[in-house]
């Protein structure tokens, strides 16, 4: 705009005005930009509040007690403590306050030798077992065997981090490295590119790749260029662990709240890494021997006529059962420690007349507890103030089966009291010797518990962010606790919930799966994986507990099932009775003779519960816990296969086909288990696998002790104890173990322990002496020779059957005999001591 002089001056009123205009507007931009700066700059500084933050660099270090140390960083705290020459505890904090309370951890730091090396970049840790390195600037973890290779390593570049409460640690993905372990999961027993979420979840019908469901374990196990480590995260709030998925630099675990604090453990072999994981956490007392028979369950048996029934049922059919188990109709409008009286009149007779037919009764028990005036176990709940509160001191109400409840707190001593006089006069004065605990993920209608309430942590209280995961694991030890104070004896427990620990106090099974042909398969795979973290005495509702099997799949179900360590037929109520019975005479030939060998393969089964007693070695074994670094292990093909035990291979498949694709891992020799057929190893098979026939495998050199069969636990075997002896390339070392099956005696040294190997070279058995101070109960010993044909053995020519031939129901046609083996007996008494039987 051009303007003269002469016209600016003439109308230099609308100048003024213009100017005036003019010099707002620019202090209005001007303010403007100042606020978007001021904005911008609060905008960068609320990013760089939230961005993640690292540990930092080191300061110094301190020790803090017995081979531990605290170390100082520009942001934070750590600390290092060497709980055994195997395992370190690594700790990261903001301020110097550590959380001190573990639900999980049961066993103490030992002394052991660790010496320390402090460098200008770096100090590191060495015990006889592994070295520890604590790089400075900035602070990051390394884990290196003796030989020097790295196992484990923290990702350089984020190593732990905060952001905001949530805490986390990336470590470096190796070179070809798999994950296995992580509790109850599903998906592929390598779970590398996959993420996980630890929160127990009540899951209806669950997918059979849902995650979650119901069991929090943090622990897993990294396995690349010949060894392995594990990994153990004790942090019970919400958490996720992420090995490569949607990248291909890390595998990390974060926890929502809470401290990062984890233990790094390194061992030479798989079998030690449990060993050291469940010397941490602790390991499962000896079971009572009724519950390794077959229990058979219903959402729900009712009346009282109706249980009996079915107890005379399986005594007319001479189907092997141990137990019955109640659901929820038993209770008076589902409210816990009632009974409906309608129903069961007298608890105590009823379950007195079924303990003389050979039958356990289990009820299951639910901790919601129903808000209503007059009803005891309400009652004294809010007298003795045993519920959950919100911050306002007010109870926590949810609504479960019996409608608005209150929910015991069992994170407090005086509530696990409590509840174990509630199951003395409600339960165990009526007869009942085994406790259900369900929905104690904890579940309520609408599955979002509040964050808010508050639970008591021995004095210290928390939130339910906190409690969540280990509620079942508290209310499964309340339970424990009371059933072995008022009995004396081993009680049975079973849980759906659990967090790290589980196994110090019960059985735990897959929850509400479904009856289809994936979820037979996933649910193998979640057995072997919670075995893989430490948790032996598992199982699945067999042939599925939603929808309703077809016979061929209810049929394969129970096959497999004989070969879990809980073995249980459970059904929904709107679904076709699943009973060994009830889907025809070949389904039934089928059930009852797979339930018939698991109670003759019981000396085996009690032997590999002893084992995981002592050693935490699972009873359903991962082919990745002998065969770690075989690859083929991990194929999809052959994923599901498992040991039973230390002998027994068992490949399980799908009900529908007819062929199955199996890999036999090593080359000392596996063996047909129905007909002796011999194979090499180091091989993959096409086997037959008809419904009758589930393929099961016996690995060379192998001793797998049976008995007589009986129609419950309760009935004593003959004297005989039958031992089947397997040629190989060599002798395996077998442990045999017996004790009385119900009381606590063996843990003062009431049992029998004795070594039994097959010497190939000197032509013998060799019985090692027996440790402990009881006596067996077996006087004599039969010892079948499998393999040895056509040698100089002594003994003589018999033929030995597993299964029964199914039915000819050809009324005019002859009988069938089913497949055979051929072996060779020799007869012995019981050695009393150390001794050499030559054959």
């Amino acid at each position: 705009m051009k303007i003269s002089l002469p016209n600016l001056w003439q109308n230099k009123h609308q100048f003024s005005t213009r100017i005036k205009v003019f010099m707002t507007r620019l202090s209005s931009l001007l303010s403007a930009a100042a606020i978007g700066t001021a904005a911008l700059c609060s905008i960068g500084q609320t990013a760089q509040a939230q961005l993640s933050e690292s540990i930092g660099n080191y300061a110094s270090s301190a020790p803090d007690g017995a081979n531990a140390w605290k170390l100082k960083a520009s942001n934070g705290l750590v600390r290092i403590q060497v709980i055994t020459p195997s395992i370190v505890r690594i700790r990261f904090a903001k301020q110097d306050s550590w959380e001190e309370l573990s639900y999980a951890v049961v066993g103490a730091p030992v002394a052991c030798k660790v010496d320390v090396k402090e460098e200008a970049t770096a100090t590191t840790y060495t015990t006889d077992s592994l070295v520890l390195v604590v790089e400075k600037n900035p602070i990051r973890i390394k884990l290196l065997n003796k030989k020097g290779a790295v196992v484990n390593e923290d990702e350089p570049a984020f190593g732990s981090t905060f952001l905001g409460e949530e805490v986390t640690t990336y470590k470096k993905m190796q070179k070809g490295e798999r994950f296995v372990g992580l509790g109850e999961k599903t998906g592929s027993l390598d779970r590398k590119g996959e993420g996980y979420t630890l929160w127990n979840t009540d899951y209806f019908g669950y997918p059979s790749g849902a995650d979650p469901i119901y069991q929090s374990i943090p622990f897993y196990i990294g396995i690349h260029s010949g060894v392995q480590y594990g990994v153990f995260f004790d942090n019970s709030h919400k958490s996720h662990f992420n090995f490569g998925a949607s990248n291909d630099r890390f595998s990390s675990f974060t926890a929502e709240a809470g401290e990062m604090n984890y233990y790094l453990i390194y061992n030479s072999t798989m079998p030690e890494i449990l060993k050291s994981y469940t010397y941490l956490t602790g390991r499962m007392p000896m079971p009572p021997m009724w519950g390794l028979g077959l229990q058979q369950s219903r959402y729900s048996y009712y009346p009282e006529a109706e249980v009996k029934t079915l107890a005379r049922t399986f005594r007319e059919k001479g189907i092997p059962a141990d137990a019955i188990v109640l659901d929820i109709h038993y209770m008076d409008k589902y409210k816990i420690f009632t009974w409906d009286k309608s129903r069961f009149p007298d608890p105590k007779r009823m379950t007195t007349e079924l303990k003389q037919m050979g039958f356990r009764t289990v009820a299951i028990h639910d901790p919601g507890i129903k808000v209503e005036k007059g009803y005891r176990g309400y009652e004294e709940g809010m007298a003795k103030d045993l519920f959950v509160k919100y911050p306002d001191g007010k109870q926590y109400t949810g609504q479960v089966w019996p409608g608005w409840c209150h929910f015991p707190d069992f994170t407090k001593q005086a509530t696990r009291d409590w509840w174990r006089e509630s199951l003395k006069y409600s339960y165990v004065d009526n007869g009942v010797e085994g406790f259900w605990n369900d929905m104690n993920e904890p579940a309520s209608w609408g599955q979002k518990m509040p964050n808010n309430i508050i639970f008591d942590f021995e004095g210290k209280p928390g939130t339910h962010r906190k409690a969540h995961n280990i509620y079942g694991l508290q209310m499964s030890k309340a339970s424990y606790e009371a059933g072995r104070a008022l009995t004396g004896k081993r009680p049975f427990i079973l849980t759906r919930a659990g967090y790290a620990g589980i196994q110090r106090y019960s059985a735990v099974w897959t929850g509400d799966n479904r009856s289809e042909e994936d979820h037979m398969m996933s649910g193998v795979r979640l057995l072997n994986s919670m075995g893989l973290s430490g948790v032996s005495y598992t199982g699945m509702d067999v042939g599925g507990f939603t929808g309703g099997p077809s016979p061929s799949l209810f049929a394969r179900w129970v096959s497999i099932g004989a070969f879990s360590p809980f073995f249980r037929i459970h059904s929904a109520i709107d679904t076709k009775e699943a009973d060994a019975w009830s889907f025809g005479e070949k389904v039934e030939a089928i059930s009852k003779s797979y339930i018939s060998l698991r109670y003759r393969l019981l000396p085996y089964l009690y032997s590999a519960f002893a084992e995981s007693n002592s050693t935490g070695l699972p009873v359903n074994r991962s082919m990745a816990i002998a065969y770690t670094h075989d690859a083929k292990i991990y194929d999809g093909r052959y994923q599901n296969q498992f040991m039973f035990g230390p002998s027994i291979l068992v490949a399980p498949s799908e009900s529908n086909k007819e062929y199955t694709k199996v890999y036999l891992p090593d080359d000392q020799g596996w063996y047909d288990l129905y007909t002796d057929k011999q194979y090499k190893g180091k091989e993959e098979l096409l086997v037959e696998s008809p419904i009758e026939k589930l393929p099961v495998f016996v690995r060379g050199g192998s001793i797998v002790p049976m008995q007589s069969l009986t129609m419950n636990t309760m009935q004593a075997p003959t004297d005989t104890l039958v031992l089947h002896v397997y040629n190989g390339k060599a002798g395996i070392p077998y442990t045999y173990y017996e004790d009385d099956g119900e009381s606590y005696s063996y843990e003062k040294g009431d049992y029998m322990r004795r070594s039994i190997k097959l010497d190939l070279v000197g032509r013998k058995i060799v019985f090692g002496k027996p440790d402990g101070t009881k006596a067996s109960k077996f006087k004599t010993v039969q010892i079948m020779l499998h393999g040895f044909a056509g040698s100089k053995t002594l003994g003589t020519d018999s033929m030995v059957k597993f299964v029964d031939a199914l039915p000819n129901f050809d009324p005019i046609g002859s009988g069938q005999q089913g497949p055979m083996a051929a072996v060779r007996v020799l007869s012995i008494a019981m050695p009393a001591g150390a001794a050499d039987v030559k054959f």
